[in-house]
């Protein structure tokens, strides 16, 4: 074979590879989305009260951000195509056990395990990722896409789902997961190569159970203050052992010989600026969905596929800016495009908080210019936040890498969303969020 012809061999494999990562990684939040519109009607289906809902919707999310370091650590020692092949095998079986779930108490197990097999997943498909494309710049562009793919699968969670359950059922949004579990598994060693696991040390285990278990409960405490006031017992109990065992756990770190998570790693300034821009990038989707779809349903009675149309533009916009977003890094660099994603987003959620709320004004006037502006903001920064969180990052910490920057996108807005919530209303925490986006954009412009 003539190396022309090598050379196009060798760009359809990391083409097909990256593929099919970027479709697994896209899926693992698609899932976390998914359950958010048909949850209503899982309550009644179950006969489930307030606190049982909130558990099941946050059931996946515990298990994805507490398990996130551990996974990448596993995925650097035993290789990260094992580790994303056993994930994707307990991914798959736990997405058919919540799919048939017989009653709520086998769904929220599923909905856990399900949780657990993603923490595995993700850190381990970036590992594979940085096997595919060994060199840097071609790893850097490839980084720079994988940015808004978090994003783009949150995104259609919440588009698809609506549409799935009322053409269907909500048990078909499940198998959503399953039937790209299946695909993944099937497709894994064809297009994807095996990674060379590291030499050291066996994960840091006691480090591993302080973080997983100070996520778990920090989160959980976080998640009760939507239907409980922070003052009270099933609020302050869980947050005050989250943070206390959190406070053990970086205290073990810096006395481990083989840390679960190295603090140099957490606090390179560049590292801590990106890892910042995607948790409140992560915060205003997540809070914008959350926000929008309650006051569309309750202010303006629209209907929940009616709810799920309102954000096609938005998905558009995402889209386009996404693919705008790896040449742009190109051009100015990651923090250029990391600054301006932030500004714009800023605006965004600037314009949404000024007219997006108000009940009076039509769609195309008072929504529709910050559900454009936003999703630039997170395709840039994302996409920029993920090239600046992965740069000097030795092969042998890729997986490390990858659980960090997951942690951030997972438990970084439950913790945001949490604390902006309290000033209740639409408008503010709209508004603190915006301020926050341009707080770190200039921050990221000071960090050399």
């Amino acid at each position: 074979m003539s190396a022309t012809g090598a050379a196009r061999v060798s760009t359809v494999r990391q083409r097909s590879g990256f593929v099919l990562l970027g479709g697994v990684q896209a899926t693992l939040i698609f899932t976390l989305a998914a359950i958010a519109v048909p949850l209503p009607l899982i309550g009644r289906e179950f006969e489930l009260v307030r606190a049982d809902l909130i558990l099941l919707s946050a059931a996946y999310g515990l298990t994805f951000a507490g398990l996130l370091l551990f996974g990448g650590r596993l995925a650097d020692r035993h290789g990260g195509r094992r580790v994303l092949t056993a994930g994707l095998v307990l991914f798959g079986a736990a997405s058919a056990a919540a799919m048939a779930a017989p009653g709520p108490g086998t769904l929220l197990a599923a909905r856990f395990a399900q949780g657990a097999g993603a923490a595995a997943i993700a850190p381990a498909a970036m590992t594979v990722l940085r096997a595919v494309f060994p060199a840097p710049a071609a790893y850097g562009r490839a980084m720079a896409t994988w940015g808004g793919l978090s994003v783009l699968g949150a995104t259609a969670g919440n588009l698809l789902s609506g549409v799935i359950t009322a053409l269907l059922s909500w048990r078909w949004t499940l198998a959503v997961p399953l039937a790209v579990a299946v695909a993944a598994l099937a497709l894994t060693p064809r297009l994807l190569p095996d990674t060379t696991p590291s030499r050291g040390r066996a994960p840091d285990l006691p480090g591993a159970v302080l973080a997983t278990a100070g996520i778990v409960l920090a989160s959980y405490g976080l998640v009760l203050t939507d239907a409980r006031p922070w003052s009270s017992a099933g609020v302050l109990v869980p947050l005050l052992a989250g943070a206390a065992l959190l406070a053990a756990f970086w205290y073990a770190e810096h006395r481990a010989r083989d840390p679960l998570l190295p603090p140099r790693f957490l606090l390179h300034p560049r590292r801590a600026v990106a890892l910042g821009a995607i948790a409140l990038s992560a915060c205003a989707t997540a809070m914008t969905f959350m926000l929008l779809s309650l006051h569309l349903q309750q202010a303006r009675d629209w209907s929940p596929l009616e709810t799920s149309a309102a954000f096609v533009p938005f998905a558009v916009a995402l889209l386009a800016a996404g693919r705008a977003a790896a040449p742009l890094i190109g051009r100015h660099g990651p923090r250029a495009v990391t600054a301006a994603g932030l500004l714009t987003g800023a605006a965004g959620l600037a314009l949404l908080a000024l007219t997006g709320t108000d009940a009076d004004l039509a769609y195309g006037y008072g929504l529709l210019p910050g559900l454009v502006l936003l999703p630039a903001d997170t395709a840039a920064s994302f996409a920029g936040a993920a090239v600046l969180a992965t740069e000097d990052v030795p092969p042998g910490q890729s997986g490390l890498a990858g659980g960090v920057l997951n942690t951030a996108m997972e438990f970084g807005p439950t913790v945001l969303l949490a604390l902006l919530l309290t000033l209740g209303g639409d408008a503010p925490p709209l508004a603190a969020t915006g301020a926050a986006l341009a707080a770190v954009a200039l921050l990221n412009h000071r960090v050399n």
